[in-house]
């Protein structure tokens, strides 16, 4: 019976954490001026760490430690006139490993952009993400990884273009 239990802890722990990071890649969707960030900052532990690693997200993204900084940096993301006219994030191939009260996972990530300035573009990045479980019982980031694997401009995503759609026959 423990085991069956202890079974039924790390699938609920996976669940858990996997709707947490979906909760963040929400967020950071609609990212603005009107964004709670409480509610991101909610899913951060106190001593997190964000960070950007390998050569390009290194240099745009650096290291963040403490919530504070990490806070200071979604912030700049919320100007009145948004950074992003849209922005979505993908998420697949999904690992996650749970040990007691500290998991690990990792995710293939494809983030497609448009800027307010008319710009687009597509990024895809490998997400190592770190997460503890507090003493609540919720689980929170506790270090937060994104390496890029390839960044390009596009033209645009949204056109006006109709969908190309079979006729519809009338038998």
């Amino acid at each position: 019976m423990q085991q069956i239990l202890q079974r039924l802890q790390r699938l609920e722990a996976v669940n858990e954490i996997r709707n947490l990071l979906n909760r963040y890649m929400e967020i950071c969707d609609g990212l603005n001026a009107e964004t709670d960030l409480n509610a991101l900052m909610e899913l951060f532990d106190e001593e997190a760490i964000w960070e950007g690693i390998g050569k390009r997200y290194q240099k745009a993204f650096g290291r963040l430690e403490g919530r504070k900084a990490i806070e200071v940096m979604f912030d700049s993301y919320m100007q009145q006139a948004s950074h992003f006219a849209m922005n979505a994030h993908f998420v697949s191939s999904e690992q996650i490993e749970v040990q007691e009260h500290l998991a690990t996972g990792k995710w293939l990530m494809l983030q497609t952009s448009t800027f307010q300035d008319g710009r687009a573009h597509l990024n895809a990045a490998k997400l190592l993400i770190h997460f503890k479980q507090v003493s609540s019982g919720r689980w929170v980031m506790l270090h937060f990884q994104t390496e890029n694997i390839f960044s390009r401009p596009v033209s645009h995503w949204e056109s006006s273009e109709m969908l190309p759609v079979p006729e519809h026959s009338t038998r």
